[in-house]
């Protein structure tokens, strides 16, 4: 009898184990930290990152010295040469050599150290691509994160709308019980509370839109349950100084990934032409050989013959070799990578000068945005202010006969618009308020986790 309740116990365990771990909501923080870890785009851009590093790796290796080794064996039929007699003999035989060669290259032009130094510059450059496609996802998060914050406070604020529509339709209707309202007021609520009822409903299908599309964007596996942790952001503070573009500006343009990446690459061209160039000019190279072999006559075996022992001894010869290649003409190969490499190098710098225009022109419009952001924010608090002040004021009056339905439905309205209009300001100056701190750092999880 014990065993069965111990494995009820354990399964009942496990259950609410579960559900305890279906029932946890996600954090901003938990969002990023999930897609960095798990999203394929970034893995795959890892694997470029790793195949530069092979490239650079090889590049090195390429300074050593090769070394090779090598054994043929061969049955001879015919015609063929006695390798101890260096004789003609149509004798059938059995021949096997071995050998061990090796080569250096003293001298390309510099090519293969320019190589390395602009492998050396394509792995800086792919480590900032890293950075780079982080930041893209982590502020497609963060852009669908608050996205979802704001469809949820616009279904809060439709919520509230429908419940004082639901409160004043029922105490509507207990007066037309008593004969105090005329059965039209009571209808005019009730359209009133269906009207309320769909926009709650449109609110509540864009809520679930955008945490569906915040669930697809994190790539989560089917049947996780999902559901982010509102924040707090009663405590927002407001700086009241202005940001100035040019000083963002001189810090992002030294620290972000973007313009890092291009001009690693930039660097990586000059090395390329350099060793483009490197072709032009006579390589040197020196190298040593080491042989040996067996040989037998199968066909005729009345005559004597060494042992594979002693011939592999004796018939051992060694050889150093000296080697110079002047090029002179190469079908324009040599010239087409020199001018190759040119190009790339002259594309690379219109790039970071172009992503440099492009940045400056993204920061001085966040400093605006965010300036102009920080304005209608207040406006939008102190519009709420006095527009719950009015509805207040409505309200008692249409609680006393003194307005009609119209009237309360215009001033619920305006004041439901006022508390998505502070919602929409809200959000908007924490996102430019973040995108600028990631100009000033050129990370944004370290300006988000900072908040």
């Amino acid at each position: 009898m014990v065993r069965p309740l111990i494995i009820i116990a354990v399964i009942l365990s496990a259950f609410l184990t579960n559900a305890g771990a279906q029932e946890k909501k996600w954090t901003l923080e938990d969002c990023i930290n999930y897609a960095v870890t798990n999203n394929l785009g970034l893995k795959r851009q890892v694997l470029q990152t790793e195949t530069a590093e092979a490239n650079l790796l090889k590049s090195r290796m390429d300074i050593l010295p090769s070394l090779n080794a090598g054994s043929d064996a061969r049955i001879g039929f015919g015609r063929s040469v006695d390798p101890v007699t260096n004789l003609i003999t149509f004798k059938q035989n059995i021949s096997n050599s071995y050998s061990v060669n090796t080569n250096l290259q003293l001298f390309n032009g510099f090519t293969t150290l320019n190589s390395i130094a602009a492998y050396k510059f394509m792995l800086k450059a792919g480590v900032e691509s890293e950075k780079i496609n982080r930041n893209l996802l982590v502020a497609d998060i963060l852009g669908q994160y608050y996205q979802v914050l704001y469809a949820r406070g616009l279904e809060e604020a439709s919520r509230l709308q429908l419940e004082l529509s639901e409160k004043q339709l029922y105490r509507i209707k207990k007066l037309v019980e008593t004969g105090k309202e005329a059965l039209s007021r009571q209808y005019e609520m009730e359209s009133r509370v269906s009207a309320d009822k769909l926009d709650y409903t449109i609110a509540h299908n864009s809520a679930s839109q955008a945490l569906t599309t915040m669930k697809q964007m994190l790539q989560l596996e089917p049947g996780i349950y999902f559901d982010i942790a509102v924040p707090e952001m009663s405590d927002l503070l407001i700086s009241d100084h202005n940001y100035d573009p040019d000083s963002i500006y001189n810090v992002a343009s030294s620290i972000l990934p973007r313009l890092k990446a291009i001009d690693y690459e930039l660097r990586a061209s000059g090395k390329q032409i350099a060793a483009a160039r490197g072709a032009i000019s006579p390589s040197l190279s020196v190298g040593g050989a080491i042989y040996t072999g067996y040989y037998k006559v199968i066909s005729d075996a009345t005559g004597p013959q060494e042992s594979f022992s002693s011939q592999m001894k004796n018939n051992n010869s060694q050889a150093l070799y000296m080697s110079v290649n002047i090029p002179i003409f190469n079908n324009y190969a040599t010239g087409r990578n020199i001018r190759i490499a040119k190009i790339r190098k002259t594309d690379a710098a219109l790039r970071l000068e172009q992503e440099k225009n492009n940045l400056y022109t993204e920061v001085e419009n966040a400093c605006l945005e965010y300036n102009r952001g920080r304005d209608e924010y207040t406006a939008a608090l102190d519009n709420l202010e006095f527009n719950r002040k009015s509805f207040s004021a409505v309200e008692k009056k249409f609680e006393t006969g003194l307005v009609d339905v119209t009237d309360y439905s215009a001033a619920k309205t305006t004041l439901f618009r006022a508390e998505t209009e502070a919602l929409r300001t809200k959000l908007q100056i924490i996102i430019r308020k973040l995108t600028i701190g990631y100009y000033t750092t050129g990370e944004y999880m370290n300006t988000i986790f900072q908040q």
